[in-house]
């Protein structure tokens, strides 16, 4: 059992990080690279995109034919966790959510007519997506089959009706993936539509404040009222709103495990600095018994995510849908940025708590990490199942 990564895959994350440490993480420091929402200034993004694309690290989730890197899962793994060592980093690279899980499932089930419209312009960093899913109560959330909003069949168009909320990046995005309703059909019953945001028929209500720093667009809260939409742009076929929603899911949830790892790590590595160097009752941080165990318990729970995580991509490399897989990474490593970052902080005391470090930053934007995605509950209840009908047989080596 070989758990080396492949030259091409290490040359990879060995750019990244350095790209990371050279150019991205000094930005932090500089209170005039944010945005007003906590997010990277975007003239500055984009001047880093073109120096990442310049250095060949730039959408790692697509082929080379499509601009990008061509990575397995494995490949994103190791990338994506030194990526997000910044908390600017995914960005750059153009592999942070939702445009990272965007092009993943445009690239995989659409036809070349709506890779050329709906992929390429996000490929090429020109422009920004949404996925339009999540529902007020009583519509659909995490589970995709309460959804409400309505695609009804007007002569050749489908015109849409409903509401959607905690849609991210929808105030910066130009192109959209719609779920809604077409049918009453259990596992038919949505279907995957694309539109552009200036069509008319829809408004953003409301940037809904959150607890966190925001992606670049925020969450929003989204009307529909008589958008038009074509069937040349139905992803997919009728019906097939569901699997669409599958198949961008399961991966989309393993990369937030692979970006939050990087946080993980990069929330310790601030830790142990300041340990080194800072002193109390005679004594550095460092030498405390009760530090080291504060500090080796945090980095045995990111050890273990990272191989939950590992296991995972290579089942997708595989071919499989690795769910139970990927629902253990995700319960794991959510509990496990927030483990880190909050003993990080502990440990820097009232500077961690403070704005002179990105601890707080990456402290608030954790709390996110049990909901996003399906909620830790949810994804317990799928590993559940999947033990109430294997058994012993849930523990095996792979074939």
């Amino acid at each position: 059992m070989d758990f080396s990564l492949p030259p091409m895959i290490e040359d990879v994350r060995v750019r990244t990080r350095a790209f990371i440490e050279t150019h991205v993480i000094p930005l932090e420091d500089d209170l005039d690279a944010y945005d007003d929402h906590e997010n990277i200034r975007l003239d500055l993004l984009r001047e880093l995109r073109a120096k990442a694309q310049a250095e060949r690290l730039w959408c790692p989730q697509l082929p080379v034919a499509r601009g990008g890197m061509g990575l397995s899962h494995v490949g994103w793994a190791a990338m994506y966790e030194e990526a997000n060592r910044s908390i600017f980093g995914p960005a750059v690279f153009n592999c942070a959510a939702p445009d990272d899980g965007n092009m993943n499932l445009l690239n995989l089930v659409g036809t070349e007519a709506q890779k050329e419209r709906w992929l390429m312009p996000i490929a090429r960093g020109d422009a920004r997506s949404s996925f339009v899913m999540t529902e007020p109560h009583p519509g659909g959330g995490s589970d995709p089959t309460m959804i409400r909003t309505r695609a009804e069949r007007r002569g050749d168009k489908w015109v849409i009706s409903g509401r959607k909320w905690f849609i991210t990046g929808a105030a910066g995005a130009e192109h959209f993936i719609l779920i809604a309703r077409t049918s009453d059909d259990a596992r038919k019953g949505l279907t995957a539509f694309l539109f552009h945001r200036d069509q008319p028929g829809w408004g953003i209500l409301r940037r809904i404040p959150i607890m966190g720093p925001e992606e670049h667009g925020g969450h929003c809260e989204v009307a529909f009222d008589g958008l038009e939409i074509g069937d040349d742009n139905v992803l997919m076929q009728v019906g097939d709103g569901l699997k669409a929603t599958q198949i961008r899911l399961g991966p989309a949830r393993l990369t937030h495990c692979m970006r939050w790892l990087g946080l993980a790590k990069r929330s310790l590595s601030i830790a142990q600095a300041y340990i080194d160097e800072r002193e109390g009752f005679g004594i550095r941080l460092r030498d405390r018994e009760s530090v080291r165990i504060a500090l080796g318990e945090a980095a045995h729970r990111i050890e273990i995510g990272r191989l939950l995580v590992m296991k995972a991509a290579w089942k997708l490399d595989q071919g499989e849908r690795a769910r139970v897989e990927v629902s253990m990474a995700k319960i794991h490593v959510a509990d496990t940025l927030h483990h880190a970052v909050d003993t990080a902080i502990q440990l820097n005391g009232a500077r961690g708590y403070s704005k002179d470090t990105v601890l707080e930053w990456i402290y608030r934007y954790a709390r996110q990490a049990r909901l996003v995605d399906g909620a830790s509950e949810v994804h317990r209840m799928v590993i559940g199942d999947a033990y109430a009908s294997q058994g012993d047989g849930l523990w095996n080596w792979g074939h």
